[in-house]
């Protein structure tokens, strides 16, 4: 299905569609336009805009959830009917509470919109309301919604991505460290990098032309930017830099391994094959749809099992090792586990992951975590290779795992 994103060069509320693409693994061909053009396309004269094969659609949340739905299977509508409710309520709270006030206070920076001392100061303080809900929300949360980045990550994060390049300074960043934490994760996966580029965080505030450093909405000030004479302004306006156009996409390794050497087991179809079978069945054909040429089975081991002291600790390693290794979702598969307890000692962590390629490489480069466990990979023409794949992919909480007792485990799916 061919689909052409109409916009203008670095226009934020695309991104959210793009990246959106790029986690649903969907083709989406790019159009810029100049705002002349743009008013002829839809029916609110703004961009972007989305062609296909049936027609346009128009407003950038709306394209955004048509791209994340095109691919049930990538869940960026969450996993549970529940889930993409939620996802929907904070799809609408960046679209009421941040996207206007961030572009109150971004567009006179870079010269889209004239300065007003009272409307500058109101957006940014609307701004700081926002982040407080949001930073309360990730105070114990890794992604917006759920174990896994969604539609609500990407719609919110793009909706930050210039303010918090041009007039969040360090000191505004530091009133919501879990905004940030959170925010310097989404940036930095490989699905939002190859539509955005480095996101390098601002290390003081941009001001816009008229303003002064004091505080925004006094009555002096506003005498203050009128002051310049006309042509001086005007010249100056006219020397504002532009934002920064997004860069050219850049494309996931696995992704061009995709294109040059496809494979004959496609990663989703296997993962429905393991979700809606039962062991004896999907076992079965696994060993049928394996490709040994472009993918490779492999055991990890944590390399630091002796130093294990609390299962609870290793509960959680594991569960941050899944969701860390998100970028990975369309080329891989595992299960990781935690064996034994304070009772029941040693407490060791390990797994067993299908991954696209013939390296782990992908996974490392995705997923810092994955350096501290010792990777072997697994001769699938042994019955004893194929034996520890499917117990590990069989095994179960308070179940055993190689002779020991399964006291937590995690599946990337």
């Amino acid at each position: 299905m061919a689909l052409t994103l109409v916009t203008y060069p670095g226009n934020f509320r695309a991104f959210k569609a793009l990246i959106a693409a790029e986690y649903a693994g969907v083709e989406i061909a790019v159009k810029d336009v100049d705002a002349k053009a743009a008013a002829k396309l839809s029916p609110t004269g703004k961009v972007p805009v989305l062609e296909t094969p049936q027609g346009t659609i128009f407003e950038s949340n709306a394209i955004a959830r048509y791209v994340a739905r095109l691919r049930s299977d990538a869940d960026l509508y969450g996993r549970t009917f529940y889930e993409s409710a939620v996802v929907d309520s904070w799809i609408d709270f960046c679209a009421h509470e941040l996207e206007l006030p961030c572009t109150l206070w971004v567009y006179p920076i870079i010269g889209y919109m004239p300065f007003s001392g009272p409307a500058y100061g109101k957006a940014k303080a609307h701004v700081s309301q926002a982040l407080k809900t949001l930073d309360a929300h990730l105070l114990d949360k890794t992604y917006m919604v759920g174990e896994a980045m969604t539609l609500a990550d990407i719609t919110i994060a793009s909706a930050l991505v210039y303010p918090a390049k041009l007039a969040m300074d360090p000191k505004f960043r530091a009133q919501f460290p879990n905004v940030f934490r959170w925010f310097d994760l989404c940036v930095h996966q490989p699905q939002f990098v190859a539509v955005i580029g480095d996101v390098a965080l601002a290390e003081s505030e941009m001001k816009p032309e008229g303003a002064s450093s004091a505080p925004q909405g006094g009555k002096k000030e506003a005498k203050k930017e009128k002051a310049p004479k006309k042509e001086k302004a005007k010249k100056e306006k006219a020397a504002a830099p532009p934002p920064a156009p997004a860069p050219k996409k850049v494309e996931h390794p696995l992704k061009i391994l995709d294109k040059k050497s496809p494979s004959p087991l496609n990663g989703d179809e296997w993962k429905r094959t393991y979700k809606n079978n039962p062991p004896e069945v999907w076992k079965q054909k696994f060993w049928e749809m394996f490709d040994p040429k472009g993918w490779a089975l492999w055991v990890c081991r944590f390399k630091y099992n002796h130093e294990n002291e609390k299962q609870f600790m290793c509960a959680n390693a594991i569960g941050g090792f899944v969701q860390r290794s998100d970028a990975m979702r369309k080329w891989a598969f595992g299960t990781m586990f935690v064996t034994g307890s304070e009772a029941c000692l040693p407490i060791e962590i390990s797994g067993c992951w299908l991954m696209r390629g013939d390296t782990v490489e992908n996974l490392t480069e995705a997923n810092d975590d994955a350096l501290c466990y010792t990777w072997t990979k697994i001769d699938h023409t042994s019955a004893a290779g194929r034996a520890l794949v499917e117990e590990y992919w069989t095994a179960d909480v308070d179940g055993f795992l190689e002779g020991k007792l399964v006291t937590d485990g995690k599946l990337f799916l």
